[in-house]
């Protein structure tokens, strides 16, 4: 079979969005077998761990199965071998203090033991802000059936990403499979790389000719890990985030999202507002209205304000905040379901969209532009940071509606923090 040479990956490197700088609390990460996550990861856990983030590593398999033709006593050993490596690897990334779960699963099996491996991982990372898996999309098995079980395992609330491994040797840049929209590059340090190089060189097992000759870990495939970068994807949920998360938020505290006081907040709501063309509008929607900020300073420049939220707690402080404007009903409800069939002169999106699945969101705007009358206006302001929650992140729900063939972009207002756009329906 052809592989792939690392010249040939130069270029679809080039342009990648830089990995957050984020700094979570608790980070799971999981590997198929023991060298995955230094091949695929460990700058990035390196990076975690100096910036203070408590690293769990759970390894579904001891790799025993590595070379086909050994006996069952010689896989034992070899197993126990790979064990042994990762630990010297670790210490070799200065990684030592990470937590090691090793879960004895059949190596090349994992696929037929994908039940086993969601129940083993689902406690482990019920508390994790970031879950970092094998891509599941990566041409093995094991890493498929491995990506794939943490990320449906992993809590809504975890920010999940994933790391190629064979995919640099066995595939192509124009590989349509690829997820190259989310993909996310972070720089290393020679420090880094050293330690990395470091700690590949520990699992002796896969850098020698195994007994059917050549060794796992060829001159070529090694090529792909000497790099000054890492890749990783993102791996966003596919469902729309559940209205009981909001409601956990909300009972967790009134303000969640502090619209009262951030500045954030202030300055994104007057650029929202500044943002409207028209001085006046009639009839205006705004779906996720929140406690009703935002809905209470909508309603002076309207004659009808419909607003509507999931939760009912929010929609209470909604009510109490709008109560003395007799222009604005605020009720509950949900998207896309409890859109209003129009006419309508406005719709408000703030910071909502990029909550929602594509079904829904597909949904949402079809059954906005059908209530729009015509000329009518929708109004998208977003957080462009991605959202642990979100199945996408804002910018990319704003090019949904920009590439809608019966809107119209009006105003653009883009920052370093939030994109507003207002376009209208031909």
């Amino acid at each position: 079979m052809t592989t792939t040479e690392e010249a040939e990956w130069v270029p679809w490197l080039a342009g990648l969005r830089a990995f957050p700088d984020d700094r979570p609390g608790r980070a799971v990460v999981v590997a198929a077998h023991p060298d995955d996550e230094t091949l695929g990861a460990s700058g990035l856990i390196q990076s975690l761990h100096e910036r203070g983030t408590e690293v769990r590593l759970v390894v579904a398999t001891d790799g025993e199965a590595a070379f086909p033709t050994l006996s069952a006593a010689d896989r034992v050993e070899l197993g126990r071998t790979r064990r042994r490596e990762l630990v010297g690897s670790l210490r070799a990334q200065g990684l030592s203090a990470v937590d090691v779960r090793w879960l004895g699963l059949p190596d090349s099996g994992l696929a037929e033991h994908s039940d086993e491996l969601a129940d083993a991982l689902r406690p482990l990372l019920v508390d994790a802000d970031l879950v970092l898996a094998p891509w599941s999309g990566d041409p093995h098995p094991d890493h498929q059936a491995a990506g794939t079980v943490a990320a449906r395992v992993a809590p809504v609330t975890s920010h999940r990403w994933s790391y190629p491994i064979w995919m640099w040797h066995w595939l192509r840049p124009d590989d349509p499979g690829i997820p190259q929209s989310r993909a996310f590059i972070l720089g290393l340090s020679e420090e880094q790389r050293a330690r990395k190089a470091a700690g590949i060189e520990a699992f002796t097992s896969q850098l020698a000719p195994g007994p059917e000759g050549a060794p796992i870990l060829d001159a070529a495939m090694l090529r792909h890990f000497d790099r000054d970068v890492e890749v990783v994807f993102r791996e966003p949920p596919r469902d729309s985030a559940p209205t009981s998360r909001f409601a956990e938020l909300y009972a967790a505290q009134d303000d969640p999202w502090s619209v009262h006081n951030s500045w954030y907040e202030h300055r994104k709501r007057a650029i929202t507002l500044a943002c409207l063309p028209n001085q006046r509008y009639g009839t205006v929607v705004e779906p996720a209205c929140g406690i009703g900020r935002l809905t209470a300073e909508l309603a002076s420049r309207c004659d009808k304000l419909t607003a509507f939220d999931p939760v009912p707690t929010a929609v209470a402080q909604a009510t109490t905040h709008t109560a003395h404007l007799s222009n604005v009903n605020v009720h509950i409800g949900s998207l896309p379901a409890d859109l209003p069939t129009g006419p309508t002169d406005l719709i408000v999106f703030s910071e909502i969209l990029y909550y929602l699945s594509d079904a829904d969101l597909r949904s949402t705007v079809d059954r906005s532009i059908a209530a729009l009358r015509s000329g009518g206006h929708l109004l998208a302001a977003h957080w462009l940071p991605w959202a642990a929650e979100a199945p996408r992140d804002g910018m990319a729900a704003h090019r949904h509606l920009l590439a809608h063939p019966d809107l119209d972009p009006l105003v653009e207002h883009l920052d370093q923090e939030f994109a507003v756009h207002v376009l209208r329906r031909r």
